[in-house]
């Protein structure tokens, strides 16, 4: 994707996202793919106990393989971004899929833990990154007034592959063995590739270049063969092709653009969504264990968890409805604030239940504030720091992430066996999601909406020798400006020239006919097929 413009030193022109057509095309295929992306990790676990009988190891050393590809989709979040700068996201989603598959299917004729780590673990969640990550580059791609409907329901897809997968496991054991299970997973993971077939990414400058050169060619056509004329015709194309010039060295194509940490409120966020992971998924990793402390049978403590999944199934798009309402979307990163406190509140209030009940509520409100967070929290970055640098945004959030991850659950897990005691638990991991709740608020608040008023205007000065990050970002959204100039009207500026050099050669010919006594059979010609390629210029400028 806009690799010509890459290899002139230039970022491709923006086009507007369609908001619907094939982008809907594309919301299925990243539906699919964040489905296999979050819940596989979790579906592998009904394949634990035979794996401890045939290799003779412990659950901890078999729950390693569902947090090695967690750590993988998380972890190598830059090196995709920096794949998908070079190469563009279907390939990357292309070679993604045959490596998920390839990690299940070699899985499948391991003879010990280790090769498990490097197969399921390693090869199979880079494969599941390299889909996760430019899925949602392209969602972005194809939406923006609809991108918060789109984005949640992307991330429905969690949750409704996490009811699918985990039965359908359970039923490939019995019937095939954990071996023959894994074969079959790595055949449903080749989907990927079918997802990643249809991320056809959208016309970057093919269009604006062949209407530019279609242009230039019956204006040549058009215009008798002059000195003048010529120079009519190629005026404005040396000056935009000066302007371009001058412009190269500033707009090299980055593999991973670290420009966006100037960004305060990519900041921001990714210091908020750093204590969020902290504490975020602490609840539902001991939810069973603490309902079964309680005296809940285990058939019940299960079931709370597939009622977390049912909730979160509605929550998530029903969220990405509010946020896309014109009152609300300006003001959703406040929106994504009240979900995380939402959450953080709920695991709070709920740490002192004691029965059934208690815990089905909180499984309830703990399912529609998760939702909330997961449609919200890729939205709310694509605002802050655009389209344009999501790829690498995205890559550095995943990254810092994912030592959130390998920090927050582990250390859980070590207070609970220390204290044998899950409610201190539930009442710390609550308040991490309650302060980067408030830290997002007021940090938002605080830093972007106040330091936008108090922005005092900015001088002109012609005479200073170099250029500012002001004057460069003026001169990016000028550029921007010309670009889109040239894809919606390529031909009106070569008009203007044909219609000055036109009359210049008409005012010359009258006054040849007023010496010699009259006009040329020749000219005549020229006149009437003129005439008729300006016929065909303006039906075609009609389109």
């Amino acid at each position: 994707m806009g690799r010509a413009d890459s290899e002139e030193g230039q970022l491709p022109a923006p086009v507007k996202p369609p908001d619907g057509g094939w982008g809907w095309i594309v919301l299925l295929g990243c539906f699919v793919i964040t489905g296999f992306s979050y819940a596989f990790p979790k579906a592998v676990s009904v394949y634990f106990k035979e794996l401890m009988k045939d290799f003779h190891v412990g659950y901890s050393d078999t729950a390693w393989i569902s947090s090695i590809m967690l750590a993988m989709l998380y972890g190598t979040g830059p090196v995709c971004s920096i794949m998908v700068n070079q190469f563009g996201c279907r390939p990357v989603m292309l070679i993604g899929g045959l490596l998920a598959s390839a990690g299940m299917i070699l899985a499948s004729f391991t003879t010990n833990i280790i090769e498990l780590y490097l197969t399921a673990g390693v090869l199979t969640g880079l494969g599941m990154a390299l889909n996760f990550q430019p899925s949602l580059i392209m969602l972005g791609t194809y939406f923006d007034k609809r991108r918060p409907l789109a984005n949640g329901l992307a991330a429905a897809g969690s949750p409704v592959f996490l009811s699918c997968l985990s039965p359908l496991g359970q039923v490939l054991l019995e019937k095939f063995g954990w071996r023959g299970g894994f074969l079959i997973m790595g055949g449903l993971l080749l989907n990927c590739c079918t997802c990643g077939a249809v991320m056809r990414p959208l016309d970057m400058g093919m269009k604006r270049k062949t209407e530019k050169a279609q242009d230039k060619y019956e204006a040549k056509e058009m215009l008798p063969i002059g000195g003048k004329s010529e120079e009519g015709i190629s005026t404005t194309d040396k000056n935009k092709k000066a302007k371009k010039a001058k412009k190269k060295p500033k707009k090299g194509k980055k593999l991973l653009d670290f420009s966006i940490f100037s960004n305060r409120g990519f900041i921001i966020y990714t210091i908020s969504k750093f204590i969020l992971v902290l504490g975020l998924f602490v609840p539902p990793i001991l939810l069973v264990n603490y309902a079964k402390d309680t005296g809940v049978p285990d058939t019940e403590a299960a079931f709370l968890l597939s009622i977390i999944g049912f909730i979160d199934i509605f929550a998530r798009p029903a969220c990405g409805m509010v946020a896309g309402l014109k009152w609300v979307r300006p003001h959703v990163a406040y929106l994504f604030s009240f979900s995380m406190l939402f959450n953080g509140l709920t695991d709070i209030c709920s740490a002192r239940a004691s029965n059934y009940t208690g815990l089905v509520i909180f499984c309830v409100f703990f399912g529609i504030s998760y939702g909330m967070v997961g449609a919200l929290q890729f939205e709310v970055l694509m605002a802050i720091v655009g389209s344009q640098k999501f790829s690498s945004a995205i890559g550095l959030v995943l990254l810092i992430e994912a030592v959130a991850v390998l920090i927050g659950p582990p250390s859980a897990g070590r207070l609970v066996d220390a204290l044998k005691n899950y409610e201190v638990i539930f009442y710390l991991a609550g308040s991490e999601v309650v302060l980067s709740a408030l830290f997002l608020a007021m940090a938002t608040y605080c830093c972007l909406k106040r330091g936008k008023k108090k922005e005092p205007p900015p001088e002109k000065n012609p005479s200073a020798g170099g250029g500012s990050d002001t004057e460069e970002a003026e001169s990016d959204v000028q550029e921007a400006e010309e670009h889109s100039s040239d894809n919606h009207q390529p031909a009106h500026t070569t008009d203007n020239a044909m219609m000055a050099a036109s009359e210049e050669a008409n005012h010359v010919a009258e006054e040849q006919s007023g010496e010699g006594g009259g006009c040329p059979k020749g000219d005549g010609e020229v006149s009437a097929r003129d005439g008729g390629n300006a016929d065909q210029m303006v039906e075609r400028d009609s389109f």
